[in-house]
């Protein structure tokens, strides 16, 4: 099988419970392995203000998902956001060489250490 890197970013609604939000995020995580996807990162953002209201809510959970899969398993995996009410938005991008190269490097938090390193040349 040919597998591609994506990454999926969605917005549930806010009113959800934490531990209704972690069930719902380890829904879909749980749902792309058992489609065969290997799930590479996941974070959660936390609720964030959004830019315009969406459902009469302005803010949301955003999670961020990073996987590797089969192009023809991105269909079954959107289909089961369209049909959960608690998923307000969504959005699935094929990375590329770029891409994986950066959120590599964001996930060993190699520019956190710059931001951090500018912090103490201040103080």
């Amino acid at each position: 099988m040919f597998q591609r890197n994506y990454e999926t970013v969605f917005i549930l609604t806010p009113v959800l419970s934490d531990v209704q939000m972690k069930d719902t995020v380890d829904k879909f995580v749980n749902l792309l392995k058992e489609l065969g996807a290997d799930v590479i990162n996941v974070e959660n953002w936390g609720l964030k203000k959004m830019a315009y209201t969406i459902e009469k809510k302005t803010t949301g959970f955003y999670v961020m998902v990073e996987f590797k899969a089969d192009p023809t398993l991105i269909r079954k995996f959107e289909v089961e956001f369209r049909r959960d009410e608690k998923v307000m938005r969504f959005l699935t991008t094929v990375l590329d060489k770029h891409s994986i190269v950066y959120a590599e490097r964001r996930r060993k938090g190699e520019f956190n250490k710059k931001v951090e390193a500018k912090e103490e040349a201040t103080k």
